[in-house]
């Protein structure tokens, strides 16, 4: 729990070393690492977009380095049936012949799962994901069992090609807190890729936080303030989501199907808390909204048939929501 400033700044001190860490490995995705790290203490999942060769697993690995926590990697494939993420019962045989079963877990009880090139399986494997990320249990038979803690599901996909794909379900999506677009490197950042990944030397990040302490965060971030106003102000840009609200800016009005449903407004708050924690204050401003509104709700609005003919992007009827928004107050 946050007892003063000063714990605050020890928290802050931590973050800025897993940084450190992260950056002697990644080359630039500041943007990305920053949002990686806004999941990870709001206790939320990401899902990160990217063309092939981006580092985007890289990336998820790296970070897994710099905490003492399990890593699980599993590689999404047509073939994957679901059992092989939960785990399954197995037969042991006894001295004397006897039978009995045992669960067998599988890559799922880690504590960082990374889920790479997510949308090549199959829905049936992709459902045996909802609750895991949402309930943080795995149902086998009439088991329940406890995914450790801290859990993340740090998932990746390629938006280019789609043959062979299984778009990810509507449920599944709400289920990640943020989703994270990775962009193309610089000129100065492919030069420096090459550097580091051609030279005899390699880094390697260093342990720099442990569960415990990622825990005390999580916890303690609950207790940045958030003032009616700003709630009020997050409601608003949730609503102005819907094509039927009459405050709606008229961009969602003419290409959205649905808007995001209340887990949008959760993340944009739980992130906002985060980014205000990193930003060294103790409470959630406008800015901090303005920032995380979206990677939060890019991937929970839904596009109709027109939006997706035009090419409309998300992002920018994000935008939209917000000016409108602001325009409104």
């Amino acid at each position: 729990m946050v007892q003063s400033k000063g714990q605050l700044e020890e928290w802050g001190a931590a973050v800025s070393r897993m940084k450190e860490q992260i950056g002697r490995v990644i080359v630039g995705q500041e943007e990305v690492v920053e949002q990686l790290l806004w999941c990870i203490f709001a206790g939320g999942h990401a899902l990160l977009e990217g063309i092939p060769g981006l580092g985007k697993t890289m990336l998820v690995k790296t970070i897994a380095d710099t905490v003492d926590l399990s890593f699980m990697r599993i590689q999404f494939t047509p073939d994957l049936m679901p059992a092989d993420i939960t785990g399954t019962n197995v037969i042991q045989f006894g001295a004397q012949g006897e039978t009995s079963y045992k669960f067998q877990r599988g890559p799922l009880f880690g504590h960082v799962v990374l889920a790479d090139e997510i949308n090549r399986a199959t829905p049936k494997t992709q459902s045996a994901l909802l609750e895991a990320m949402q309930e943080k249990t795995i149902t086998v038979g009439s088991e329940t069992y406890r995914l450790p803690s801290p859990f993340f599901v740090l998932a990746t996909q390629n938006p280019l090609e789609q043959e062979g794909t299984y778009p990810l379900p509507e449920a599944q999506l709400d289920r990640f807190l943020l989703k994270i677009h990775v962009t193309y490197p610089t000129k100065n950042e492919l030069k420096q890729i090459v550097l580091r990944t051609t030279s005899a030397h390699s880094s390697q990040a260093e342990k720099v936080a442990d569960g415990a302490l990622i825990q005390d965060i999580q916890q303690g971030l609950k207790e940045i303030l958030l003032s009616e106003d700003i709630l009020d102000y997050a409601v608003q840009i949730l609503m102005n989501t819907h094509p039927e609200e009459s405050t709606a800016p008229e961009a969602v009005k003419q290409y959205v199907r649905f808007g995001s449903g209340p887990r949008g407004v959760q993340a944009m708050i739980a992130v906002a808390k985060v980014r205000a924690f990193l930003a060294g204050r103790f409470h959630v401003s406008k800015q901090d909204l303005h920032a995380v509104a979206v990677p939060a709700l890019r991937h929970r609005l839904f596009l109709n048939f027109e939006g997706q003919a035009m090419g409309i992007s998300p992002d920018s009827i994000v935008a939209a929501i917000i000016g409108s928004v602001e325009q409104n107050r």
